[in-house]
C-alpha cells in the first residue's frame, strides 16, 4: 500500500512537472503574406523554431542561441520580457540590381528577453529569416553561435565545400570559395570538410530550401557542418584570429596561424547577421530570389555615379595578342591596344591586373618601370574608357586611404582586391571598410578571391561584384572539372546571394572530348552560344570578357552582341529550370527583354513562355547553337525571327550548348 502510495506521488509529481514545462513554453505563429509559409516559433528552454510550407514540413524544429565569453547565453533558458509584430508591404528601390524596384512584403515578430537582447523574426513569402540583436552598452565577446538546421528527412543536398580537401576542419576556414557541387544524402556528408553557404536541400514534392546569410557586416561568415542530430546541418564560424602574417601568393595575403577563444567581439550593441531559409516551389524561383538583398541594410547616400558595365580584360586571355607590331605583355602598348578595343565597341573599362605593380612588394605605390598609369589614363579618358586596377588584399589593406585618394585623383576607376580568402570577423569588416574608404572617394570595388556576397551590395553600390564562384578562370588548368555541369547548377544557388565575378565570354569552345585546359591559350568548355547566353543567365553588375581583344575583333558578330548586353536590369523573370540541368531567365532593359537558356551536356528542346512580353508583335535577334555544334562547338547561327503570337517560343540547344535572344517590339 505504501509503495502504492508512493507511485501515485511520484506519477503526480511527474505530471506536476510537465504541467509546468508545457506551461512554462510560449508558442508563436508567424506567417507570410500570402499565408502559405508559416514559422512556428517555441520559447522553453531554448529558443526553436520550424518551417511549414502549405503543410509540407520543410524545417523540423531547430534551436537556436548564442554564448558569450562571459557565460551569458541569448535563447537559452531564455526570461521573455516582451513581444511585438508589424506588417511590412513596401517598394525598395534598387540601384545596381537585377530589378530596379523590388516588393518587400513580410510579416515580422520581436522577441525581447531580459539580459539585453532580442530576436527578430520574418516570414516573407519565399522564406523565414531571423536574427539576433544585443542591446547592451558593454562590451562583449561572442564564444559560439548555434546555428541548427533540422531537416525532416535524409534528403539530397547540393554540397559546395571548402576547398581544402585534408587536414583539419580549422584548416579551412581559409580557402578561395571555389568548388562545385556534389548531390549526395545529407548522411553522406564527408566529415573531414565544411561547406558553403548558400546550400540547397531538397525537401518534398518537388520543393527546395536554400539556406543564406545576410547583412553580415561585422561577424564571421557562416559554414555548414553536419549536426548532432540526424539529418541536421549546423552553422560554424571561424574563431578570431589572433597571429597573422604575411604570406601566401605573391606575399599578398594574411595567413592566419593561431586564433582566439571566441568568434567576434564587440564595443556594444550590435545587430547580428540574418539567417534565412528561402523556401521554393519549383527550382526556377531560387534563380529569382531577392532574399538577400531584401534582409540587406539599405545604402545611405547618393551612389549616382557608380557606373557599371563591361570589361576588357587581360589575365585570362595571358595578354596573348596578335597581327600587332609590339611585343604583348604587361606595357603601356599593349593596355592602348586592350583601351582602343574598348572604345570601339563601347565597353566602359579596362582592368590591368596583376603585374602593374612591383611584384611581392605589397606596395600599390611601386609600378612597374613598363607602365605609365597616368599616361594611360589619359589616353583612356580620350577613348572614353575607365581604368581599373587589381590589387592584392594585404597591398590594399597597407594604406587603404591613401592608395584610394591617390588613385581616385589620378583618374583610376576602381580596384579589383584579391586574395581574402577568408570570413572570419576581422576579414568581413575589411570588405566592410574597403567599401566605405573606395565610396568616399567614387571609386569601384570588385571582390575577387572572396566569400559569397551576403548584401553589402546594397549597403554599398560601388561594391559592384564579387567572386566566390567557380568561374571561367577554372578552365584554365582543371582538366576534369565538369564546368558545364557547374553552370547550370550555380545560379540556383550561388547566384542566389547576389552578382558573380565568373568572367564568361570565350571565343574558343570546345565539346566534352575535344576540351584540353591550356593556360596561356584557354578554351571553355560547350558552345560558343553558351558563352552568348552566359552574359543573360548570370548576374554581374561588372562584366568581363575574358578573352583576347584580338579574338572578339575575329568574331565581330559575338562581340558586337556581348558588348550591347546591359549589366543592370528593370526586370528578371527565372522563366524555368532543373538544377544541374538546364535553366532560362528573362532579363528587361527598357523596351528591349534578353532571353537566356543553358543546358547540361544533354541536347535539350525548350518551349519558352514569353507571355510577360503582352499584347503586340516582337521580333528577336537569335544567336542559337548551330547544326554541327555537338561537335564542332564554336559553330552557330544568327537569325532574325519573328516571336510566335501565342508567345510560345521553341529552343533548341546542343550538347553543352545554350541559346540567347534579344526581343524588341516590332
Amino acid at each position: 500500500m505504501e509503495k502504492h502510495r508512493l507511485s501515485i506521488k511520484l506519477l503526480l509529481s511527474l505530471l506536476l512537472c510537465c504541467t509546468i514545462t508545457v506551461s512554462a513554453q510560449k508558442q508563436f505563429s508567424l506567417k507570410s503574406p500570402d499565408g502559405k509559409l508559416e514559422a512556428g516559433i517555441t520559447v522553453g528552454n531554448i529558443v526553436e523554431y520550424s518551417v511549414a510550407h502549405q503543410g509540407d514540413l520543410m524545417l523540423a524544429k531547430s534551436p537556436i542561441s548564442m554564448t558569450l565569453t562571459d557565460g551569458t547565453a541569448f535563447g537559452i533558458n531564455p526570461k521573455l520580457s516582451g513581444s511585438s509584430t508589424k506588417a511590412v508591404n513596401q517598394a525598395i528601390d534598387a540601384a545596381v540590381y537585377k530589378r530596379s524596384k523590388i516588393a518587400d512584403n513580410y510579416n515580422e515578430l520581436t522577441l525581447k528577453f531580459k539580459g539585453n537582447y532580442n530576436i527578430i523574426f520574418r516570414v516573407y513569402n519565399d522564406g523565414v529569416a531571423y536574427r539576433f540583436v544585443s542591446t547592451s552598452k558593454s562590451p562583449f565577446m561572442v564564444k559560439n553561435e548555434q546555428a541548427t538546421f533540422n531537416f525532416p528527412a535524409d534528403t539530397k543536398a547540393f554540397i559546395n565545400y571548402a576547398n581544402k580537401a585534408e587536414g583539419k576542419l580549422e584548416d579551412q576556414f581559409m580557402n578561395s570559395f571555389e568548388q562545385p557541387y556534389y548531390h549526395n544524402l545529407l548522411s553522406e556528408w564527408n566529415k573531414k570538410r565544411l561547406g558553403i553557404s548558400p546550400l540547397v536541400v531538397e525537401g518534398v514534392n518537388g520543393k527546395k530550401v536554400c539556406i543564406v546569410e545576410a547583412d553580415l557586416m561585422d561577424y564571421p561568415g557562416m559554414f555548414l557542418y553536419p549536426g548532432d542530430a540526424p539529418h541536421s546541418l549546423k552553422g560554424m564560424f571561424a574563431p578570431y584570429p589572433k597571429d597573422i602574417e604575411q604570406g601566401g601568393h605573391n606575399m599578398l595575403q594574411g595567413l592566419v596561424k593561431t586564433r582566439e577563444g571566441y568568434i567576434a567581439k564587440f564595443e556594444g550593441a550590435t545587430e547580428f547577421p540574418w539567417r534565412a531559409v528561402i523556401v521554393s516551389s519549383t527550382d526556377s524561383e531560387l534563380a529569382d530570389s531577392d532574399m538577400v538583398y531584401k534582409l540587406a541594410t539599405a545604402s545611405q547616400g547618393d551612389y549616382s555615379w557608380v557606373k557599371p558595365g563591361k570589361v576588357a580584360w587581360d589575365w585570362w586571355n595571358a595578354w596573348n595578342l596578335y597581327n600587332v607590331d609590339f611585343e604583348a605583355g604587361v606595357n603601356n602598348e599593349t593596355y592602348k591596344y586592350y583601351i582602343d578595343f574598348a572604345s570601339k565597341y563601347g565597353i566602359e573599362y579596362v582592368i590591368l591586373d596583376e603585374g602593374w605593380a612591383v611584384n611581392k612588394k605589397a606596395d600599390l605605390f611601386q609600378v612597374v618601370p613598363e607602365i605609365d598609369l597616368k599616361e594611360l589614363v589619359g589616353y583612356a579618358n580620350s577613348k572614353n574608357v575607365g581604368l581599373i586596377l587589381w590589387a592584392g588584399y594585404w597591398a590594399f589593406d597597407r594604406d587603404m586611404e591613401a592608395i584610394c585618394k591617390h588613385y581616385s585623383e589620378m583618374g583610376i576607376k576602381g580596384f579589383k582586391v584579391d586574395f581574402m580568402d577568408r570570413d572570419d570577423q576581422p576579414m568581413v569588416e575589411f570588405h566592410h571598410r574597403g567599401a566605405q574608404i573606395a565610396a568616399k572617394y567614387k571609386m569601384l570595388i570588385d571582390y575577387h578571391g572572396t566569400y559569397k556576397p551576403t548584401g553589402l551590395q546594397r549597403t554599398y553600390p560601388n561594391v559592384i561584384n564579387f567572386e566566390g564562384v567557380n568561374g571561367l578562370e577554372q578552365m584554365k588548368w582543371s582538366h576534369n572539372l565538369d564546368q558545364v555541369t557547374y553552370d547550370v547548377t550555380m545560379p540556383f544557388i550561388r547566384m542566389v546571394a547576389g552578382p558573380i565575378d565568373y568572367t564568361q565570354g570565350a571565343m574558343r569552345n570546345a565539346t566534352k572530348n575535344n576540351f584540353k585546359a591550356i593556360n596561356n591559350e584557354a578554351m571553355s568548355q560547350g558552345t560558343r552560344c553558351r558563352q552568348l547566353a552566359e552574359y543573360v543567365i548570370f548576374e554581374s553588375p561588372l562584366n568581363m570578357l575574358c578573352d583576347s581583344p584580338s579574338n572578339y575583333m575575329q568574331e565581330e558578330e559575338c562581340t558586337q552582341f556581348i558588348a550591347s548586353v546591359p549589366t543592370v536590369w528593370d526586370n528578371t523573370i527565372a522563366l524555368n529550370g532543373e538544377i544541374g540541368k538546364y535553366i532560362s531567365i528573362a532579363r528587361q532593359k527598357g523596351d528591349a527583354w534578353y532571353v537566356g537558356s543553358l543546358t547540361n551536356w544533354d541536347a535539350r528542346n525548350l518551349e519558352l513562355d514569353l507571355s510577360f512580353l503582352g499584347e503586340g508583335e516582337f521580333v528577336g535577334e537569335v544567336f542559337k547553337d548551330g547544326v554541327n555544334a555537338n561537335k564542332a562547338a564554336r559553330d552557330y547561327k544568327k537569325e532574325t525571327i519573328a516571336i510566335p503570337a501565342n508567345k510560345k517560343l521553341a529552343v533548341s540547344m546542343a550538347q553543352g550548348g545554350g541559346y540567347v535572344v534579344k526581343i524588341v517590339r516590332k
